[in-house]
């Protein structure tokens, strides 16, 4: 294994074991083709997009890894009515994308600025960030079925899209860690407009100096959402090992009414009877609650593992980081002693949002 490429140099957590290996596909026909040939082969696979939501084990990574970089970002019609409907290569970087929606005045996607990865991994976990989430722009995503060996196009009604969640995240295929559907490309719908979907993320709006539920120019919204970001530790610095992360580390529960009532009860138990749980609802009978705040509340503090090798941000709890030396493994440790640290006060299992590939909490 000597020489061979790590996931350390694919993932923004910058941990990961030497790939068997690894090949790099620059076009959709090369991507096809060669998750084709893996499966023929009845190897496993890894698909890697921007590298932004995968904790790889320390260990050799065994099969192929897929490395995604196709580009290509096809404007299909474009009209004051149906505004516009562009068609994004799965390996396009996200970012690139929505800086480019912002110039041409394509809204809907400006609060997902300055979110790592690529382009085809958004649908799959259905990205979310300040008040926004991919699938009220996403029109159809075109994926390789590897079971059914053949293209398909999954439209909006089809993709199941929940909280941080699809039709594409969990449905398992074969060995590794890839399902079964690979994203080719995806087709968004976009609105035209100088101005933005209306702010429903209440500090975004106070950094913004307007109401929730305010429009503003495009441009504003994107800056104010990196401004955001930046100060969480949540916009990628190479200097700056305080955002070596995979962003969220965990997903925030969404519990029965009846769990958060039991919640609610242990922390005041724990805490005071004069201190709330944060609740937002999440459809009949279910509530969202915050991970971060129960981290927090569970007694691990920002920088909490400082100064390393992995520690959580200074900036921000729910974000685990390398600290420029950690492996796998140490950050394994730390989201197992944070997701058993809440669950020990406050009977709450933590989930983990980015993909475990050899490795498991």
């Amino acid at each position: 294994m000597s020489g061979a490429p790590t996931l350390a140099d694919l993932t923004t957590l910058r941990v990961g074991g030497p790939a068997e290996r690894l090949v790099t596909a620059t076009s959709t026909d090369e991507l096809v083709d060669a998750v084709r040939e893996v499966d023929d082969a009845e190897e496993p696979l890894l698909i890697v997009g921007g590298g932004s939501n995968l904790l790889v084990g320390d260990g050799p990574v065994p099969g192929t890894v897929v490395r995604v970089v196709t580009r290509g970002v096809t404007v299909e019609s474009l009209d004051d009515c149906s505004g516009a409907s562009v068609r994004v290569a799965a390996g396009e970087p996200w970012d690139d994308l929505v800086t480019r929606a912002v110039a041409e005045g394509w809204v809907g996607v400006e609060a997902l600025s300055g979110i790592p990865g690529s382009t085809g991994a958004t649908p799959i976990q259905n990205v979310g960030a300040y008040g926004q989430e991919v699938s009220s722009t996403v029109a159809s995503v075109r994926v390789w079925d590897r079971a059914g060996q053949r293209v398909v196009t999954v439209a909006n009604a089809d993709c199941r899209f929940g909280y941080r969640s699809s039709a594409f995240k969990d449905t398992p295929f074969g060995i590794g860690g890839t399902g079964r559907y690979v994203v080719l490309d995806v087709l968004f719908q976009l609105r035209l407009g100088p101005m933005s979907e209306p702010i429903r993320y209440a500090d975004l709006a106070r950094g913004l100096g307007v109401d929730v539920g305010a429009r503003v120019p495009l441009a504003a919204a994107r800056e104010a959402v990196l401004e955001q970001r930046r100060r969480r530790g949540m916009v990628l610095d190479d200097a700056d090992p305080d955002t070596w992360s995979a962003g969220s580390f965990f997903t925030n529960p969404v519990l029965p009414d009846t769990a958060f009532e039991q919640l609610q009860a242990r922390v005041a138990e724990r805490l005071g009877e004069d201190v709330s749980v944060p609740a937002y609802p999440a459809g009949p009978g279910r509530v969202k609650t915050s991970a971060a705040w129960l981290i927090e509340r569970a007694g691990f503090a920002r920088g909490h593992g400082l100064p390393g090798p992995a520690s959580l941000s200074a900036k921000h709890t729910l974000a685990l980081t390398n600290r420029g030396r950690a492996r796998a493994a140490d950050v394994v440790a730390l989201a197992r002693e944070v997701r058993d640290g809440v669950r020990e006060a406050f009977g709450v299992t933590l989930v983990n949002e980015p993909v475990l590939v050899g490795c498991s909490l």
